[in-house]
Formats: structure tokens, C-alpha cells, sequence
């Protein structure tokens, strides 16, 4: 029989016969040099007081520079929030006024309504609060209807008083900063003029007063990216302790991997904090990466503390001694960062790749992401390989006390696959229609770039723009912008013979004459600047150009922009993930066929996340249920970071559940016991490693700002779908189909994998 054995072909791989020769012997895979990964497990038992005290001192130091505990300026005060700059007609637009001395982004604004607007009284109000307020440090003007010439009843006055004019009982004023203005000069300015206010406000007796203006939004929104991030990891971090207590059955091993998770954040922090040295950040890019870094070190944590307590069954099987010695321990620790931490790199290794694909798009927010998120990958990797596995070194005793979170080779996941086996045809299809259902809203998705509508409606910031925009329409910026150095004269005959009859625009704005010869028209739509009509007339104003060299400026146009620049890029970067990723796998597995196929359904299974996101965002459904008022669209940025975020994400649970059935088969399974064993002895890690990264998805979700939602249920569907209907059904019904074509490679790639391939 051992003859016979010796010389049966057991499947593609050469190596098949080496490990059943090697088992025949009574030579156990462990007994072989475990190479690099296998020697720095070992060190790290050795060494594990050692890179404890490290991740400690890790902990401390990336919270304290993160928070500003040192002296220097914290990562929050460096974040800033804003229209998503992109490189083309809009952002050169943008640069030529600020080169013309725009004061847009430094006015402060207070509405007052319920005044009688015919007392003298209030117009000598007014007019001392404007006096008093022009004399304030670093305020450069001020203004409202009554010391314009011809006083509120003049047309000058008309944009600053509520819609009925002088009936109405509503009246604006607004204070412009000096534009080079430090943060805490404007914070000084600004605390003096809020006392002129308070006293203009109590003088006219309104019954309703609101102020703010877009950096008051700014900094709503950089707070409340600071509250939803705690907000978030308050849910998410005692949740996952408390399912992981039940997962592994003790405290112990459950405060592992959030002990891991902790050194995350703390990395992320200070990543970004490094970053915003480089790069100007956008705040919610703070929320996006530490929710990353927080799910897969759970996830790797996870993965690592539950192979080490499968090393320690093992061994403690082998010896036959009850109580655990140093040298157990020690290669116990050696086997698990040998076997579970070549998953760990191949997992991050793909997230990695994911998020680098994103530095194809030249938009500086995607690029941060992308810079800062793989900072973030490389910090887990790191507590993944060296933390954990040293906290299960010093606690190996404790761990083992505890009942097994592992179950035999004959439990509910065999089963499942088992059933699967019987019928793969009409799974495969019914799950395909399942898929491309969920994944049909995603035709019609439509992008914007919302300001105050990423707070909610009951936000102060955002009930003062929400209300300015209703009561004082004309006191607001243009819907669209035209921006040239074409002399006025030339300017203001276009506006006045061609702009008012363009598609869509409803009244044209007085040409403005600014520095440095930049002159500006404002072209009103009445849609707010996102709507179709704007979105119309920008793409009308691109191809039927002005007679002078001009550029289009608002949200409609960095919209247009934006989408370009996805368009241009896209096709790059989804060939660069796709081609690195294919080669990673191969070199783990071998197959072309198996990195083609998951690739495929990574493709579907993320159409079905998006399609979710643009049916519950942009349809505005559950709007009651999630707390949120729906744009009619999907923040632009959101398509890029879910796919990106999915995709890695998704190969996560793809290289888990592939690295047990490649071992397996190549132990000499064949294909359909392999992938029914390996999901048995991988399901219940990558179910409660989904459930763990959906509480941590669904903590983000729960907090207030209008872009971490759509982030956090993008990702909590990529997370659901992909674990449950892809890695527990259409892979075991997809490889059985294939058979042993799932192992197939050229003879020269099969080659190249026997020299080159990453295997156990």
C-alpha cells in the first residue's frame, strides 16, 4: 500500500507525493524548517515582555502626538473639510479667484428675522453694529441693507433682505475676514464680533437669530467627525469584545485582538497626523482609516489567537504532557506566525494592493486615503505578527482553560458544503440573480459633493444653511461661476446678450470686476448648484465655449470634474489591482483558474454592495430607520473608497477560506472534500470575523455625519454579502463544478509556481 501510495498521482501539484512520503515516515509537516516567518515566531515567544513593552510605548506615544499631548498641534486641528478638490477646469477656476482676492470662504454671516425693518431704531442699529464692527482686528468689511447707498430700499440691498423685501422682517449682515488670517486671529476676530452681534440682535428685537458662515461649518464638521469616530469605536470595540468573549470562551483571548486594535487606532492617528505635514487632509479621511485599521486588526487577531490555540491542542496531543513547558509554547507561537501569519501578509498584501490603487486617481482626498490606509495595513500586519502573538505566548496557559472555539472536521460548515456539492447548478444561479438584482440600482447612480447637507438637519450649522438658502436665495454664492481675465467690457456684453438666455439660468449677476484683472459672473439656476440644471448648463458651458478663455466654477462643476477624472484613471487602476492581485494568488495557489474566478466574483459581489448603498442614499429609503435625509445622490468619493475598501476587504475572507483548502488539497484531498474541510475548519473564523468587522462597520454607521454612514453600510454589505452568499455558497458550489480544472495552469506557469509559489 505505501508503494502504491508513493507512486499515485494525487492532483497538479508535484509536491503532493513529497507531503504524503513525509507523513508515511512519521515526518510531521512541523518537523521542517519553518523558515523566516517560522523563526521570528519563535523570537517573539522568546522575546514576547519585550514586544509587549514596545506596543505599550507604541500605544502612548501615537495617541499622545495624535492628541497633542506633546506641545505640537493635534491631528484634528490639522484636518480641514470642504469641496473635494480635482485637478481641471474647476479647481483652476477656484485658484484664479483666490488669485483675485475671492472672499467667499471668509465671511461670517447673522440672519435676524421678525424685525420691523422701517424703524429708525433698527436702521441705527444696524448702522452702529456695521461702524463697530469694520473696527474690529482683521475684519475687513462689513455690510448689511442699511449702509449700502439708498439704504434697504435700494437694489444693492435687496440680496441681504429676507424674499419680500422690506415686508419680509428679515435682514442679513455679513462680516468679511481679512483673507490671511491665521485660525486663532480669525477665532479672536470672531469672539468680538459674536458680543456686536449678540448686542444688534437684542437691539431690533428679532424674534430669530442664526449666524455661521464656511469655516464654522468647517469646524462642525471636523467636530462631529471627532464625535462619530468615538461614537463609533464606543459601540464597536465593547461589542466585539463582548462577541469575542463568547466566540473564544474567556476574557483572555477575546482582549487580544482588541488590545491589537487599539495599537491600530493609535497607528492611525499618528499617520495621519504624519500626513497632514505633506498632504492637506480632509476630515472624514480620519474616520475612514481608523475604522479600517480597527477591522482588520480584529480580524487578523482573530485569526491569529484561534491558530494559536489550535497549535496548542496539537502539541499538547503530541507530547501527551497536560501541563504546557517554555519550549511548547515557543513553537506553538513558531507554528502559528509560520501558518497564520502567511495568511495575515497575503491578506494585507491584497488590502494593500486595493488601497494603492488608488494613487492612479490624481484627487488629493483619494490620495491621502490611500496613503494613509495603507500606513494603517501595515501597522495590523505588524500587531498581527508580533502583539498578538506575543500575548498569546504569555497567556498560552489561560488560553488553553478555556472550551475550544474550533470544531471537529464534521460540523455545520461541512454540512453546508455538503449541500452545496449536491445542487451547485441552481445555487449558482439563483444566487447570480440574487446579485445582479442588488447590484441593478448601481446603473443609475448619480454623484454630488455636499457641504452642510453631510450634517444632520438638526445641526445649527446646518439649519443656518439650509434656512439661508431658503429666506436669502441671492446671498448665497452663484450656482455657477464664470471666471476669466478677459477685459469687463467683454464680460459684461456676453452677460448681458448670451448668459440670460442660457438653458437653465434664471438671473445673471452683476460682473464683478476683482484683482489682478480676474473678472466673475454668477449664473443662478435656483437648484442650489447640484441639481440637473446646473449640472446642464456646466456641461453646456464646456462644449459650447464662451468667445474669451474662461473656466467654470461650483459643486456641479467639480462634480463634472471629478467624474473625469474617475473615468480617465479607472480602467488603469482596476487593471493594476487586478493584475497584482491575480499574480498573488497564483503564487499561493498555483491555478489561474481559481485567482480568475475570484476575482469574478468579488466583481458581482461589490455591484450588489453599491446597488444596496444607491438604493438606501440615493432613493432615500430607510431614511427613518438609519437617521439621514437623502441629496437624490451618493457622495462622489464613496464609489472609489467602497470598491476599494470592499475589494480588499472581500479578498480577505477569500485568502482565509484558500489557504485551508489549498493546504488540503495539497495534503491530497481531492477538491470537493478539500473545499468541504476547509470551509469547516475556516467558516466559523470567517463568520465571526465578518460579524466582528459588521459591528465595527455598523458602530461607524450609527454616528451622525452623512458620509460615514453611506461608508459604514457600504462596508457592512460588502462585509455581508461577501461572507455569507460568496465565501459560504458560491465558492463551494463554483469549485465544484470546476473539479480539477480548478487547479489548472500551464506546464511553464506550473513550473514557474513549483520554484516561485508561496506555499506551507
Amino acid at each position: 500500500t505505501k508503494a502504491m501510495l508513493e507512486r499515485m498521482p494525487l492532483g497538479p501539484h508535484p509536491d503532493h507525493l513529497r507531503h504524503r512520503q513525509w507523513q508515511d515516515r512519521g515526518v510531521t509537516h512541523d518537523s521542517r524548517d519553518r523558515g523566516l516567518l517560522g523563526r521570528w515566531g519563535r523570537l517573539v515567544s522568546r522575546r514576547a515582555w519585550w514586544v509587549l513593552a514596545f506596543w505599550l510605548v507604541f500605544i502612548v506615544a501615537g495617541l499622545g502626538v495624535a492628541g497633542g499631548a506633546f506641545g505640537n498641534e493635534g491631528v484634528f486641528q490639522r484636518l480641514h473639510s470642504g469641496e473635494i478638490t480635482t485637478p481641471g477646469e474647476n479647481h483652476e477656476g477656484r485658484q484664479l479667484l483666490q488669485a483675485g482676492g475671492s472672499t467667499g470662504f471668509s465671511t461670517y454671516t447673522l440672519t435676524l428675522e421678525g424685525v420691523d425693518l422701517t424703524d429708525p431704531q433698527v436702521g441705527a442699529a444696524a448702522t452702529r453694529a456695521v461702524q463697530d464692527l469694520v473696527a474690529v482686528p482683521r475684519v475687513t468689511q462689513a455690510v448689511n441693507p442699511f449702509v449700502v447707498p439708498g439704504g434697504p430700499t435700494s437694489p444693492q440691498a435687496a440680496r441681504m433682505l429676507g424674499i419680500g423685501g422690506l415686508t419680509s422682517g428679515d435682514f442679513a449682515t455679513v462680516v468679511t475676514y481679512d483673507r490671511t488670517n491665521t485660525k486663532e486671529q480669525e477665532a479672536n476676530a470672531q469672539e468680538r464680533v459674536d458680543v456686536i452681534f449678540d448686542r444688534l440682535t437684542e437691539q431690533t428685537h428679532a424674534t430669530t437669530s442664526q449666524r455661521g458662515g464656511i469655516s464654522t461649518l468647517v469646524d462642525e464638521v471636523v467636530a462631529q467627525v471627532k464625535r462619530d469616530g468615538q461614537t463609533g469605536e464606543g459601540i464597536a470595540l465593547p461589542i466585539s469584545f463582548l462577541v469575542m468573549v463568547v466566540v473564544f470562551g474567556g476574557f483572555l483571548a477575546a482582549g487580544m485582538p482588541i488590545l491589537g486594535a487599539i495599537a491600530s487606532i493609535s497607528g492611525a492617528l499618528a499617520s495621519l497626523w504624519a500626513f497632514s505635514h505633506v498632504m492637506d487632509l480632509d476630515a472624514s479621511v480620519v474616520n475612514v482609516v481608523t475604522v479600517l485599521g480597527l477591522g482588520l486588526c480584529i480580524d487578523y487577531g482573530l485569526l491569529v489567537v484561534s491558530r494559536f490555540r489550535e497549535e496548542l491542542r496539537a502539541i499538547r496531543r503530541e507530547s501527551g504532557r497536560r501541563n504546557l513547558t517554555i519550549e511548547d509554547r515557543q513553537l506553538a507561537t513558531e507554528r502559528t506566525v509560520d501558518r497564520a501569519g502567511r495568511t495575515v501578509i497575503f491578506s494585507a498584501l491584497i488590502v494593500a494592493i486595493s488601497l494603492a490603487g488608488l494613487m492612479f486617481f490624481d484627487i488629493e482626498f483619494i490620495r491621502a486615503v490611500s496613503a494613509a490606509g495603507i500606513s494603517v495595513v501595515l501597522v495590523a500586519l505588524a500587531v498581527a505578527i508580533s502583539l498578538v502573538p506575543a500575548l498569546c505566548s504569555l497567556g498560552a496557559r489561560r488560553l488553553m482553560r478555556r472550551g475550544s472555539e474550533v470544531s471537529g472536521d464534521r460540523g455545520v460548515f461541512h454540512r453546508l458544503a455538503r449541500v452545496v456539492q449536491a445542487r451547485p447548478w441552481p445555487i449558482i444561479a439563483g444566487l447570480l440573480v440574487v446579485l445582479i438584482t442588488l447590484a441593478a440600482p448601481a446603473l443609475g447612480i448619480r454623484l454630488t459633493s455636499s457641504g452642510a447637507e453631510l450634517l444632520p438637519k438638526a445641526a445649527p450649522e446646518r439649519i443656518f444653511f439650509d434656512n439661508l438658502r431658503a429666506t436669502f436665495p441671492d446671498l448665497g454664492g452663484a450656482d455657477v461661476t464664470v471666471v476669466t481675465r478677459a477685459p469687463i467690457a467683454t464680460v459684461t456684453e456676453w452677460a448681458t446678450s448670451v448668459a440670460r438666455s442660457l438653458p437653465g439660468v434664471r438671473s445673471v449677476d452683476p460682473v464683478t470686476q476683482l484683482e489682478q484683472g480676474v473678472v466673475s459672473v454668477g449664473l443662478r439656476t435656483g437648484d442650489g448648484g447640484l441639481g440637473d440644471t446646473s449640472r446642464d448648463l456646466v456641461q453646456h458651458l464646456r462644449d459650447d465655449r464662451t468667445p474669451f478663455t474662461s473656466w467654470t466654477v461650483g459643486q456641479a462643476s467639480g462634480v463634472h470634474d471629478f467624474r473625469a477624472a474617475i473615468v480617465d484613471r479607472g480602467p488603469l487602476a482596476l487593471a493594476v489591482v487586478a493584475l497584482a492581485t491575480f499574480v498573488l494568488l497564483f503564487l499561493m495557489t498555483g491555478s489561474l483558474v481559481i485567482p480568475l474566478k475570484a476575482l469574478f466574483m468579488n466583481l458581482v459581489s461589490l455591484g450588489a454592495c453599491l446597488g444596496v448603498v444607491v438604493w438606501v442614499f440615493q432613493e432615500g429609503h430607510l431614511e427613518g430607520l438609519l437617521g439621514f435625509t437623502s441629496t437624490g445622490a451618493i457622495e462622489n468619493t464613496m464609489p472609489l473608497l467602497i470598491l476599494a475598501f470592499g475589494f480588499g476587504l472581500s479578498m480577505d475572507y477569500e485568502v482565509f477560506l484558500l489557504s485551508r483548502i489549498v493546504e488540503l488539497h495539497e495534503q491530497g484531498h481531492d477538491t470537493d472534500e478539500a473545499v468541504a474541510l476547509g470551509l469547516q475548519r475556516s467558516g466559523r473564523i470567517i463568520t465571526s470575523a465578518a460579524l466582528l468587522m459588521m459591528i465595527v462597520f455598523a458602530g461607524f454607521a450609527a454616528g451622525k455625519l452623512l458620509i460615514m454612514k453611506q461608508m459604514g453600510l457600504g462596508m457592512v454589505m460588502a462585509v455581508l454579502i461577501d461572507a455569507t452568499l460568496v465565501r459560504m455558497l458560491l465558492v463551494p458550489a463554483t469549485m465544484t463544478v470546476l473539479g480539477s480544472a480548478n487547479w489548472w495552469a500551464p506546464e511553464p506557469l506550473r513550473r514557474l509556481h513549483q520554484r516561485w509559489g508561496i506555499r506551507e
